[in-house]
């Protein structure tokens, strides 16, 4: 999709256009164009650009560009697929744009008018509608010179307008920071994208133009703008079946955000470029020969890996580029429309039993049997050569091959008697745009990003008790399987198998597992706690908004119960309520409203409580130990009380020193609330009253607790480790900003570790510090969050 040598050519100087073309020469919308109070808007930017400028001077050039090479140019390669399509339109937007853009310039120094062209050739390029292409030549019209979209309504038309106005930018956000800003233009172009998916397909356009030129940039805005486009735009790409714009998206970011080693692999595939195109060649050439010989008509053709993806496979193995094997790779595009599947199988019969190759099945996947959620189909086999290579082999249909490259770009192509609204696999490959939109009225703008963002995590495909693929982010649980199903399901879901096996609703889904969702009608809804554990923004916001549709008083109510339950955890009894309603911030202006927004989950209720602890409070919560006994349901038999030192060291009244340990699977630290379990040989372990063990223990082992709290003192070489969880988009210096905020904190870091990271840049850290009361957590989670790019950071438990 290399568009320098077209873009040179449409740009040809205009200085040839003879100096006798009349307004009279325009078609009737042009005219009243011409003469519309419109110029008066442009002469006024034009002036503030510094040009020397006037309404004449600016009328004549809307007759020179409309008249122009450039946009003869423009018209005879869409004439190519649409000799019908109304050119006049592509004239008049080429016009206004070249007037609306003129004295502006690109960071490189060229025109702006460069940047329009350039979008309306890929667009070209992919053969889409004539509203497409003008929408193309005008989407920053809006934006950079204030042109009101109305004009544009008038005279391009209602669709027209409504693509320009679904990529530009979101105004009125002067007093939000650039991250709401941005949330809320995602927000905007996703809703327009799911009315009209020609939106995401000129927005997509606009910043693969935008990244080939990339270089001309200052280095910040190439590293944000990079990283957005792996975070964002190469993923919804991705998930339009977009694979051709994808792959070029995701190279040129990986090239500004990595250069060195994107030049390191670009190096080693070209030392070894020669013998590998031998080789491929001779691939080529044998199965076209046993291709002939069987009697299927197909193309053959090398295939090349873009460097992005071979650094993603070379990072997920952990192995050096000379051992990804498959570099070498065919794709088989077989045509015979009347048996196309059957001509893809015939196909494979072919590399798998007619030539000298070995089949590697663990590499073998089969996308025409089971396409993907987006309606990818294709057959993926790897296949081993005499000379000891791999090589993937693909085989599809050209039908099959169109989407693959094109997605949904492929049913906007110009075809007569068309509907796409009509067509299963487009609808197929835009479901989940309008399921994500169903939330616009019921989420903030940053939860729709959320929502958004998560939809391009990496994916896990498990299947229903009839075969039907469900895609689902990694991770995910039966709840959000059942969610996916239908909120009713999931509204009743009372249990679920997993491959014939009852499964614990927390548990996280694996490719290939066939999932049963079990369901009661006397199931009164979902379970507050499933919160807790849900993956999927969209599961989070049905469960939220069944409880927002309870009535307020039962919110209200239940949200009550639920912070003087965290309350009591940490023995706070006497508290005002008005207090917690300023920690909570300005969307809390009553206890009611407190009450209310914990129990639609909006407020986290352990989070509020943590604010408001400090080490003054620690001492009423030692002393208040008996309401911890009443929750934890402790034996009521009258017991000495144990006190714990800081080192884990239990000391009973009249007995002494005793066995004892503090609990690895929830490392209690000094001032919480603790319990003691006694062990069969090791003494009592002393667990945090919150922690899963002990609130899972059985009522025979129940038996087997005993009240214990905190000693008066702690020694000042006393720490206790507290392992946290980072979930944060990674970036270089990330690690740097953590790790001085935990050192300016006067915290020490006891351990580091890399947890998961996800193709886009998502990432875990997973980090345990030192410290010496519960009073240093809160305000160190609060510091950590504050960093940029960090997504939320809890306590492991």
């Amino acid at each position: 999709m290399d568009d320098v040598a077209t873009t040179a050519q449409v740009l040809e100087l205009t200085a040839t256009i003879p100096d006798e073309c009349k307004s009279d020469d325009l078609s009737p919308l042009a005219a009243e164009l011409l003469q519309h109070p419109v110029m008066h808007i442009i002469v006024k930017q034009q002036q503030k650009r510094g040009c020397q400028t006037s309404l004449e001077a600016v009328q004549v050039a809307f007759v020179r560009a409309y008249h122009s090479p450039s946009v003869e140019a423009l018209i005879a390669r869409h004439r190519d697929y649409l000799p019908s399509a109304d050119f006049d339109l592509i004239r008049r937007s080429y016009a206004l744009a070249a007037i609306a853009h003129e004295g502006q310039r690109r960071q490189s120094g060229e025109p702006y008018l460069d940047h329009p062209i350039a979008v309306a050739i890929i667009l070209l390029d992919l053969r889409l509608d004539t509203e497409s292409i003008a929408a193309a030549l005008l989407h920053d019209v809006v934006e950079d010179s204030e042109v009101p979209i109305s004009v544009i309504e008038h005279f391009f038309g209602q669709q027209v307008a409504s693509l320009v106005d679904g990529v530009t930018k979101l105004s009125g956000y002067e007093s939000k920071s650039k991250e709401e800003a941005q949330a809320g233009t995602y927000r905007k172009l996703i809703i327009a994208s799911a009315d009209d998916p020609r939106v995401v397909l000129i927005k997509l356009a606009d910043r693969l133009h935008n990244m080939r030129t990339i270089h001309a940039t200052p280095p910040q805005k190439q590293q944000r703008v990079a990283r957005e486009t792996l975070d964002i735009y190469a993923p919804l790409a991705h998930r339009l079946g977009m694979w051709q714009m994808k792959s070029e998206l995701e190279d040129l970011a990986f090239k500004t955000l990595h250069p060195d080693r994107y030049q390191e692999i670009a190096r080693g595939l070209a030392m070894r470029k020669e013998a590998r195109d031998q080789i491929v060649q001779k691939v080529i050439a044998q199965l076209k020969e046993m291709l002939a010989r069987e009697g299927i008509k197909a193309e053959v053709t090398g295939r090349s890996k873009h460097i992005y993806s071979i650094w993603r496979k070379m990072e997920r193995k952990g192995v050096p580029l000379e051992r990804i094997y498959d570099q070498l790779a065919v794709r088989i595009i077989v045509d015979d429309p009347n048996n196309e599947v059957g001509a893809c199988y015939q196909a494979l019969g072919v590399v798998h039993g007619k030539m000298n190759w070995t089949p590697v099945m663990s590499e073998f996947d089969d996308y025409i049997a089971a396409p993907k959620e987006s309606s990818y189909r294709s057959i993926h086999t790897t296949v081993i050569l005499p000379e000891g290579l791999h090589c993937e082999v693909q085989i599809r249909s050209t039908k099959m091959h169109e989407e693959a490259e094109h997605g949904i770009a492929a049913h906007w192509r110009y075809k007569e008697g068309f509907n796409t609204r009509s067509d299963r696999d487009y609808e197929n490959k835009i479901r989940w745009l309008r399921e994500l939109i169903s939330w616009r009225n019921e989420t903030t703008d940053r939860e729709f990003v959320d929502m958004l963002r998560a939809e391009f995590e990496e994916r896990v495909f498990v299947f229903t008790p009839k075969g039907k693929i469900i895609d689902l982010p990694e991770g995910s649980t039966p709840v959000d399987f059942a969610y996916r199903i239908h909120s009713e399901v999931g509204h009743s879901c009372i249990g679920a198998k997993v491959n014939d096996r009852l499964v614990p609703l927390d548990y996280e889904l694996r490719n290939g597992e066939i999932v049963e969702i079990l369901t009661s009608k006397h199931q009164r809804g979902p379970s507050r706690d499933w919160l807790r554990f849900v993956k999927t923004p969209s599961a989070r916001n049905h469960i939220k908004r069944y409880f927002r549709r309870l009535e307020r008083e039962e919110n209200i109510a239940a949200g009550r119960e639920m912070l003087e339950k965290e309350l009591k955890r940490y023995g706070l009894t006497q508290v005002s309520f008005e207090k917690l309603v300023e920690l909570a911030g300005p969307t809390v202006r009553s206890i009611d409203d407190l009450f209310y927004q914990i129990g639609v989950d909006d407020l986290n209720e352990r989070t509020l409580v943590q604010k408001l602890l400090s080490e003054q409070q620690l001492s009423q919560a030692q002393s208040e130990q008996a309401e911890l006994e009443q929750q934890l349901q402790l034996p009521r038999a009258p017991q000495p009380i144990a006190r714990v030192s800081a080192s884990g060291e239990i000391y009973l009244e009249g007995t002494g020193k005793i066995a004892s340990r503090l609990a690895r699977c929830c490392n209690p630290v000094f001032g919480e609330p603790i319990v003691g379990f006694t062990t069969r040989g090791r003494g009592v372990t002393v667990h945090r009253t919150d922690c899963r063990t002990i609130q899972n223990l059985s009522a025979t082992e129940r038996n087997r607790l005993m009240p214990v709290c905190w000693g008066n003192t702690i020694g000042s070489n006393q720490f206790f480790p507290v392992p946290l969880r980072i979930e944060a988009w990674d970036r270089v210096g990330l690690w740097r900003d953590i790790s001085n905020v935990i050192a300016d904190a006067g915290i020490n870091i006891a351990d580091v570790s890399q947890g998961k990271r996800w193709a886009n840049g998502r990432t875990i850290l997973n980090v345990t510090v030192s410290l010496q009361s519960m009073a240093q957590l809160s305000p160190l989670i609060e510091k950590i969050n504050r960093i940029p790019d960090v997504i939320d950071v809890y306590r492991k438990t």
